[in-house]
C-alpha cells in the first residue's frame, strides 16, 4: 500500500448538512476497515456510517480514533482508475510543495492503489456548492474565494521534479469520432442514442468543436482541475475548499474557468421554468420568445457571480493569455452541451429544458468572441 501522510486540516467532522445514500455493508469490503487501521484511524462506526452521493462507492463516517474520515473506492476499468489515482497523488504532492493559502482541499490521509481507496479527512459542517447554488445562498463572496482558489491553482508552478499528467481530457474531442461500436449502441439509453445523433448530425457545431480542441492545444497549459463543478466545491463558513482530483493535470486554464461560468449558465436556463428571482411570476405557457426573453433575464440575474469569480481569478494570475476569455467561454458552451451528456444515462428521453440549455451552449460555443462579456467574462 502506498501510504501519504495528511497535511494538517482546517476543518474536521461533519453536521450531515449533505445528503448521502445508504453506504455498501462494510462486511462485503472488509478492505476498507483494514486500510483505515493501517492508516492509524481505526475501524468506522457502523452507525454513523452515511454514504455521499457521486459515481464512486463512497462512506462516511467516524472511526476510532474519533476521526471522521472520507473514504472512496473508485469504479471503471483498471487503467483508468490507476491513472485517476495517480492523478490524486500528483495533486496532493504539488498543492503540498506550493505555497497558495486560497487554495484548500480536505486534507489527504492515504492511498490504497490496490484496493482502488482513498481517504480524505471529513470537512466539518461542509456544505455543497451546489446545494448553496439551488437555495440562492452561493453569493458573490463564495464566487470570488472560488476565483481566488482557482486562480491560485493556475498560477502554480510544479515544483521541480514533480511531472504532472499532460495527456487531454477525454471530452470534448469523444464527440469527434464518427459512429458507434455495436457494444455501445447496445448499451446507451434512448436519451444517450438521442444525444448521440443530436451532436453527430450538427455539421456545424462539430466543426466548433473541432476548432475548440485545436485553440486548447495550442493554449499555455497550467495545472487544472478539470472536472470542475460546484458540487465540487465543499462551503464551510466564509471558506471553498475544493474536492475530486482525479482528472488533475496540465491543461488549458479556459477549462476551468468555462466549467465554472458554464454551471451558472445552466442554473439559469433551469430557472427559465421557475419562479427563482422573480418578483413576481405569470403561470404561462412559455413559446418561443417568452423562453429567450425569460432566458435572458436569468442569465443577466446570475451573471454577478461569474464576473466576481472572474475578476478574482484575475487577481491571483501574474499574466493571462489574450484568448484565454474567448476559449473559457467556448468552453462555457460546451459545458452545456456536456452536461447534457451526462445525464442522458439516466434518461429515456432529453428533457425540453436540457435540449433548450444545449442549443444555447451551441451559439455560445460557435461564437464565443460575442457572448464573453454576456456571461461575465468580460473586461
Amino acid at each position: 500500500m502506498d501510504h501519504v501522510s495528511s497535511r494538517d486540516s482546517k476543518e474536521s467532522g461533519s453536521d450531515g448538512k449533505n445528503p448521502g445514500f445508504a453506504p455498501i455493508n462494510l462486511d462485503l469490503v472488509p478492505e476498507v476497515d483494514l486500510f483505515l487501521r493501517k492508516l492509524g484511524a481505526g475501524d468506522f462506526h457502523r452507525e454513523s456510517l452515511t454514504a455521499p452521493v457521486g459515481r464512486n462507492d463512497t462512506w462516511a463516517g467516524l472511526t476510532d480514533s474519533g476521526r471522521k474520515v472520507f473514504v472512496k473506492r473508485l469504479d471503471g476499468p483498471s487503467d483508468d482508475v490507476q491513472a485517476r489515482m495517480r492523478r490524486m497523488l500528483s495533486f496532493e504532492n504539488f498543492v503540498g510543495l506550493v505555497n497558495k493559502p486560497a487554495l484548500r482541499s480536505p486534507a489527504f490521509l492515504g492511498i490504497d492503489m490496490d484496493a482502488r481507496l482513498v481517504a480524505f479527512e471529513f470537512v466539518d459542517a461542509g456544505m455543497s456548492g451546489a446545494k448553496l447554488m439551488v437555495d440562492e445562498t452561493f453569493d458573490d463572496e463564495l464566487a470570488r474565494a472560488a476565483g481566488e482558489a482557482i486562480g491560485s491553482l493556475h498560477d502554480g508552478v510544479p515544483p521541480e521534479g514533480e511531472e504532472l499528467d499532460e495527456s487531454a481530457p477525454t471530452l470534448p474531442a469523444l464527440v469527434l469520432q464518427q459512429g458507434l461500436t455495436l457494444r455501445a449502441f447496445n448499451n446507451f439509453s434512448f436519451a444517450e442514442l438521442e444525444v448521440w445523433r443530436l451532436l453527430q448530425n450538427d455539421a456545424a457545431l462539430i466543426e466548433a468543436i473541432v476548432e475548440l480542441c485545436r485553440r486548447e492545444r495550442e493554449a499555455p497549459r497550467v495545472p487544472s482541475h478539470c472536472d470542475l463543478r460546484v458540487d465540487q466545491f465543499i462551503i464551510v463558513r466564509d471558506l471553498v475548499y475544493i474536492a475530486d482530483w482525479e482528472e488533475f493535470r496540465l491543461a488549458d486554464a479556459a477549462r476551468d474557468i468555462g466549467s465554472f461560468a458554464g454551471e451558472w449558465l445552466y442554473r439559469s436556463v433551469l430557472d427559465i421554468v421557475t419562479s427563482r428571482g422573480d418578483s413576481v411570476f405569470i403561470d404561462i405557457d412559455l413559446d418561443h420568445d417568452a423562453v429567450l426573453r425569460r432566458g435572458a433575464e436569468k442569465i443577466e440575474r446570475l451573471r454577478p457571480r461569474v464576473q466576481n469569480f472572474w475578476r478574482a481569478y484575475l487577481g491571483k494570475r501574474k499574466q493571462v493569455d489574450a484568448e484565454l476569455a474567448e476559449r473559457a467561454t467556448a468552453f462555457a458552451g460546451w459545458h452545456m452541451l456536456d452536461r447534457m451528456i451526462a445525464s442522458s444515462p439516466q434518461r429515456a428521453r432529453i428533457s425540453g429544458i436540457e435540449r433548450a440549455a444545449a442549443g444555447i451552449g451551441r451559439k455560445i460555443l460557435l461564437e464565443p468572441r460575442k457572448f464573453a462579456s454576456t456571461i461575465g467574462l468580460g473586461e
